[in-house]
Protein backbone atom coordinates (compact mmCIF):
# COMPACT_ATOMS: atom_id res chain seq x y z
CA UNK A 1 0.00 0.00 0.00
CA UNK A 2 2.93 2.38 0.84
CA UNK A 3 4.15 2.67 -3.28
CA UNK A 4 0.59 2.81 -4.06
CA UNK A 5 0.62 5.87 -1.77
CA UNK A 6 3.48 7.32 -3.36
CA UNK A 7 2.74 7.26 -6.86
CA UNK A 8 -0.63 9.03 -6.41
CA UNK A 9 1.31 12.19 -4.98
CA UNK A 10 0.66 15.30 -6.78
CA UNK A 11 -1.82 13.96 -9.81
CA UNK A 12 -4.36 15.49 -8.25
CA UNK A 13 -2.34 18.96 -7.77
CA UNK A 14 -1.91 18.71 -11.96
CA UNK A 15 -5.55 18.13 -12.76
CA UNK A 16 -6.52 20.98 -11.10
CA UNK A 17 -4.07 23.53 -12.78
CA UNK A 18 -5.05 21.60 -16.01
CA UNK A 19 -9.08 22.47 -14.94
CA UNK A 20 -8.02 26.16 -13.77
CA UNK A 21 -6.36 26.84 -17.30
CA UNK A 22 -9.65 25.79 -18.79
CA UNK A 23 -11.52 27.68 -16.76
CA UNK A 24 -9.34 30.85 -17.37
CA UNK A 25 -8.99 30.23 -21.26
CA UNK A 26 -13.31 29.71 -21.43
CA UNK A 27 -13.58 33.13 -19.13
CA UNK A 28 -11.34 35.08 -21.16
CA UNK A 29 -13.13 34.04 -24.26
CA UNK A 30 -16.29 35.24 -22.71
CA UNK A 31 -14.73 38.25 -21.71
CA UNK A 32 -13.84 39.09 -25.18
CA UNK A 33 -16.60 38.28 -26.54
CA UNK A 34 -18.57 40.54 -24.73
CA UNK A 35 -16.39 43.19 -25.58
CA UNK A 36 -17.46 42.42 -29.38
CA UNK A 37 -20.68 42.63 -28.81
CA UNK A 38 -20.86 45.59 -27.23
CA UNK A 39 -18.48 47.11 -29.57
CA UNK A 40 -21.26 45.47 -32.37
CA UNK A 41 -24.31 46.99 -30.71
CA UNK A 42 -22.46 50.48 -30.01
CA UNK A 43 -21.97 50.40 -34.02
CA UNK A 44 -25.23 49.68 -34.74
CA UNK A 45 -26.46 52.33 -32.41
CA UNK A 46 -24.29 54.89 -33.62
CA UNK A 47 -25.97 53.94 -37.23
CA UNK A 48 -29.30 54.28 -36.34
CA UNK A 49 -28.45 58.01 -34.99
CA UNK A 50 -26.55 58.69 -37.86
CA UNK A 51 -30.23 57.68 -40.23
CA UNK A 52 -32.02 59.64 -37.66
CA UNK A 53 -29.88 62.48 -38.09
CA UNK A 54 -30.45 62.75 -41.80
CA UNK A 55 -33.80 62.24 -41.62
CA UNK A 56 -33.74 65.15 -39.44
CA UNK A 57 -31.75 67.22 -41.84
CA UNK A 58 -34.60 66.73 -44.35
CA UNK A 59 -37.68 67.68 -41.86
CA UNK A 60 -35.37 70.99 -41.51
CA UNK A 61 -34.89 71.12 -45.20
CA UNK A 62 -39.00 70.73 -45.92
CA UNK A 63 -40.09 72.42 -42.98
CA UNK A 64 -38.27 75.81 -43.28
CA UNK A 65 -40.06 76.14 -46.38
CA UNK A 66 -37.16 78.43 -48.43
CA UNK A 67 -37.32 77.09 -51.99
CA UNK A 68 -36.11 78.25 -54.61
CA UNK A 69 -36.00 77.40 -58.36
CA UNK A 70 -32.79 79.78 -58.48
CA UNK A 71 -29.72 76.81 -58.73
CA UNK A 72 -27.38 77.22 -55.94
CA UNK A 73 -29.46 80.02 -53.77
CA UNK A 74 -28.67 80.18 -50.24
CA UNK A 75 -31.68 78.97 -49.18
CA UNK A 76 -31.21 75.91 -50.62
CA UNK A 77 -28.51 74.44 -48.15
CA UNK A 78 -28.50 73.23 -44.87
CA UNK A 79 -25.07 73.79 -43.74
CA UNK A 80 -23.93 71.17 -41.66
CA UNK A 81 -25.77 71.77 -38.15
CA UNK A 82 -24.58 69.91 -34.64
CA UNK A 83 -27.78 67.87 -33.13
CA UNK A 84 -28.30 66.32 -29.51
CA UNK A 85 -25.26 66.58 -27.85
CA UNK A 86 -22.97 67.64 -30.53
CA UNK A 87 -21.55 64.23 -31.73
CA UNK A 88 -24.02 64.10 -34.52
CA UNK A 89 -24.51 66.15 -37.89
CA UNK A 90 -26.40 66.60 -40.22
CA UNK A 91 -26.25 68.82 -43.83
CA UNK A 92 -28.74 68.90 -46.74
CA UNK A 93 -29.12 70.05 -50.22
CA UNK A 94 -32.17 70.94 -51.88
CA UNK A 95 -32.12 71.14 -55.79
CA UNK A 96 -34.39 72.19 -57.89
CA UNK A 97 -35.22 69.55 -60.50
CA UNK A 98 -38.60 70.88 -63.35
CA UNK A 99 -41.36 72.37 -63.25
CA UNK A 100 -44.45 70.36 -65.31
CA UNK A 101 -47.87 71.54 -65.43
CA UNK A 102 -50.85 70.77 -63.44
CA UNK A 103 -54.23 69.23 -64.90
CA UNK A 104 -56.89 72.64 -64.45
CA UNK A 105 -59.56 70.40 -62.69
CA UNK A 106 -60.15 71.38 -59.55
CA UNK A 107 -58.06 74.27 -58.81
CA UNK A 108 -59.36 77.94 -58.90
CA UNK A 109 -57.77 80.68 -60.02
CA UNK A 110 -56.01 79.29 -63.40
CA UNK A 111 -59.28 79.89 -64.94
CA UNK A 112 -58.42 78.31 -67.61
CA UNK A 113 -54.72 79.88 -69.02
CA UNK A 114 -52.40 76.93 -69.32
CA UNK A 115 -49.58 77.19 -67.36
CA UNK A 116 -51.02 79.32 -64.38
CA UNK A 117 -50.50 76.55 -61.99
CA UNK A 118 -47.40 74.55 -61.73
CA UNK A 119 -46.00 72.01 -59.76
CA UNK A 120 -42.66 72.18 -58.88
CA UNK A 121 -40.04 69.12 -58.51
CA UNK A 122 -37.31 69.55 -56.06
CA UNK A 123 -34.95 66.71 -54.14
CA UNK A 124 -33.55 67.27 -50.37
CA UNK A 125 -30.04 65.17 -50.48
CA UNK A 126 -29.46 64.60 -46.54
CA UNK A 127 -26.10 63.26 -44.96
CA UNK A 128 -26.16 62.32 -41.21
CA UNK A 129 -23.10 61.88 -39.58
CA UNK A 130 -21.92 60.08 -36.19
CA UNK A 131 -19.49 59.19 -33.82
CA UNK A 132 -16.94 56.29 -34.95
CA UNK A 133 -17.70 57.61 -38.76
CA UNK A 134 -21.48 56.31 -38.99
CA UNK A 135 -23.07 58.35 -42.11
CA UNK A 136 -25.86 58.08 -44.08
CA UNK A 137 -27.18 59.61 -46.88
CA UNK A 138 -30.49 59.98 -47.79
CA UNK A 139 -32.92 61.30 -50.89
CA UNK A 140 -36.17 62.96 -50.85
CA UNK A 141 -38.25 64.07 -54.03
CA UNK A 142 -41.40 66.50 -53.27
CA UNK A 143 -43.10 69.03 -55.10
CA UNK A 144 -44.85 72.35 -54.40
CA UNK A 145 -47.60 73.69 -56.17
CA UNK A 146 -47.75 77.39 -57.44
CA UNK A 147 -48.40 79.80 -59.80
CA UNK A 148 -46.51 79.30 -63.20
CA UNK A 149 -44.58 81.70 -65.44
CA UNK A 150 -46.25 83.17 -68.32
Amino acid sequence: MPSNRHSQQGAALIVGLVLLMVLTVLGISGMNSSALELTMASNAQFHQDAFQSAETGIDISISGRRFSTVLNAPGNTLPVTPLGDGSYSTQAVTAFQETTPVPDIGFSGGEGTPGAIQAFHFDVVSIGAGPRGASSTHNQSFYVIGPGGF
